[in-house]
């Protein structure tokens, strides 16, 4: 495996990605293709492929790439980044049932990681899943939040994020 050459195309797209520069990006997709031309099996150059596709906002060609780099057993951060790029792509594509699938695997194999978390939240709202998705978010911003405001009313708005379908106060006499 030459991962001189991988790691070359990840450099380069990573930097076309930055730089918002399609041409770059290009150039790391051929380079990519090459590399998986020469090693098919490999998971971390299929999902290579997969993540240029989505930089260059090829998601339709992007999905088979991040499908079969899970089936090749692609593991540790770049299973994380997968799934999160999949999943995305899926919501971006308007599968939202295989986006909210992804995601929630995501989830639970990497509980630690909030931008899979808040994927899943605008996959579920897209869902029509409003409750959970609102639940997640205020959750995610509770736990981040430095915002003084929102760090006074913590507790009640931890409550409601669980309760939001409860009504308060019935009417005033």
């Amino acid at each position: 495996m030459d991962r001189e050459r991988l790691a070359e195309a990840i450099q380069l797209r990573e930097e076309g990605r930055a730089k918002q520069d399609e041409t770059i990006l290009r150039q790391a997709k051929a380079l990519l293709m090459e590399l998986h031309a020469a090693y098919t099996d490999d998971a971390e150059i299929t999902f290579q492929n997969a993540v240029v596709r989505d930089n260059l906002g090829l998601g339709h060609e992007a999905v088979p790439f991040y499908t079969r780099a899970l089936e090749q057993g692609l593991a540790g951060p770049s299973l994380e980044r997968a799934l999160l790029g999949l999943g995305s792509t899926y919501r971006g594509l308007g599968e939202y049932e295989k986006s909210v699938e992804t995601l929630r695997r995501g989830v639970r194999e990497f509980p630690q990681n909030r931008a899979l978390q808040i994927f899943l939240a605008m996959a579920l709202y897209n869902s029509q899943q409003y409750k959970e998705a609102l639940e997640l978010a205020l959750t995610n911003l509770l736990e981040t939040t430095t915002d003084e405001k929102l760090l006074y009313f913590k507790r009640g708005l931890e409550y409601y994020s669980t309760h939001l379908d409860e009504k308060w106060y019935e009417g005033e006499e």
